[in-house]
């Protein structure tokens, strides 16, 4: 697989918000050397590419680390479904604990009730896709949430959600960042 070395480091550069002028004088490289490199046109010793990275803020090896190609679609024999007495989680993104945000759908058996969230800096957002369930916060307060409608609250107060129907409750329920 070939490299667009310097394609590469051009990037870097810009997203650190650096001129070729200000990364040559932290390399001590000429302006011209570095331009030749990001077009391509000529190849640095290792050595210094590693003092051209090291002022870029990475190294080597992240430099060159290949990301595998991330999943984008999931289907369901990609979930992984947690049953317990009181209710099921299932994890509709798996491995999403790496991402910025943690999507789950939960489901409540009637009189059921979810898993406690404790109190977390972050923020959660929950859509009933079937039922009635009510958001129960430990301080107290509790809201009934009907199918078709949604919640969205900081999680600076632990809650749950409890199923107070006769029939079961379905949640897309997502936290960022990832609690549960």
């Amino acid at each position: 697989m070939e490299t667009d070395l310097g394609g590469k480091i051009r990037k870097l550069r810009k997203a650190n918000s650096l001129t070729l002028e200000e990364l040559a004088s932290r390399c001590e490289l000429s302006k011209g050397f570095l331009s030749q490199l990001e077009r391509n046109l000529t190849s640095p010793s290792i050595s210094t590419l590693s003092d051209i990275l090291e002022a870029l803020g990475t190294n080597l090896h992240e430099f060159f680390r290949e990301e595998p190609e991330s999943q984008i679609v999931f289907r369901k024999e990609d979930f992984f479904v947690d049953e317990r007495d009181e209710y099921s989680i299932s994890w509709i993104v798996p491995n999403a604990q790496k991402n910025e945000m943690e999507p789950i759908l939960v489901q409540i058996p009637p009189k059921g009730e979810s898993m406690s969230v404790v109190n977390h800096q972050g923020e959660e957002f929950g859509y009933v896709l079937r039922g009635t369930v009510v958001l129960a916060l430990e301080d107290g307060r509790r809201q009934s949430v009907h199918a078709g409608e949604t919640f969205y609250l900081d999680g600076s107060v632990a809650h749950r959600l409890i199923n107070p129907s006769k029939g079961p409750a379905q949640v897309l329920w997502i936290s960022t960042p990832p609690v549960f």
